[in-house]
């Protein structure tokens, strides 16, 4: 799917005419033929996310627009996975996981703040997917990020996870990206070899943190309040 660079700290994807939709900081869909991860330092606080990607890039070398992401995770961690017309590259840390108890307090969290972490895919398939089916593409990325962090980390994401769905307008059209799909299916398991590989190498040496271990986990400990359709008042635990 992608030829891949890497320069400088970062991670140049490109497929020429491509379809992008990104959940990233510039997020929202886009047409061109590249898109970026940037591995940011330790204790990094820029506000001018735009300023400071273009400079990266320009620094790296790499003059084409293009969606960007933003990770804490050292781009000697990424990985990439291939099954079919997809292909997902993931660059998997967990200083920041974010759990969502099913049982919580009820009392306000107060965050910790956002540490160097991340879980960022860019994922990608050779077929011309409908709109609607890029959109899931999203959707089903994120599931299976979910599910392989709940099995490896015991929390179904990070503060700060992003992805960037792809596809080749010029490809096989597909209507439909469901988990029972070809599509999906594949998407499923590029994105869980690619972060469990993500994860192996950056945490070789040691375990990865639980929500309460790690510096800057935190829980959803609210509750919100359920109510039947047309009721707008609602009460907590109504059926």
């Amino acid at each position: 799917m992608f030829e891949t660079r890497v320069r400088e700290g970062v991670l140049q994807v490109e497929r020429e005419g491509t379809r992008w939709l990104s959940t990233g900081w510039d997020g929202g869909p886009s047409e061109g033929a590249v898109a970026y991860n940037v591995s940011v330092p330790e204790g990094w606080d820029e506000t001018d996310l735009a300023a400071y990607v273009d400079a990266r890039c320009e620094r790296a070398g790499f003059e084409r627009p293009g969606p960007a992401l933003l990770t804490g995770v050292d781009l000697e961690h990424a990985r990439r996975a291939r099954y079919g017309s997809v292909e997902a590259i993931a660059t998997a840390g967990v200083s920041n996981p974010a759990g969502l108890p099913m049982e919580p307090s009820g009392e306000p969290s107060v965050p910790a703040g956002e540490g160097v972490g991340t879980v960022n895919l860019i994922v990608g398939t050779t077929r011309a997917l409908a709109p609607g089916a890029l959109a899931n593409l999203v959707a089903i990325t994120a599931e299976a990020k979910a599910a392989t962090l709940l099995e490896r980390a015991g929390a179904p994401g990070t503060t700060t996870d992003a992805v960037i769905a792809a596809c080749d307008p010029a490809g096989e059209r597909v209507a439909f990206t469901g988990s029972a799909t070809p599509v999906g299916a594949a998407t499923r398991a590029c994105v869980r070899e690619a972060v469990a590989a993500s994860l192996d190498s950056r945490y070789a040496d040691r375990a990865l943190p639980t929500v309460a271990e790690a510096e800057y986990g935190v829980e959803t400990t609210e509750r919100a309040a359920v109510s039947t359709i047309g009721d707008r008042t609602g009460e907590v635990g109504s059926r």
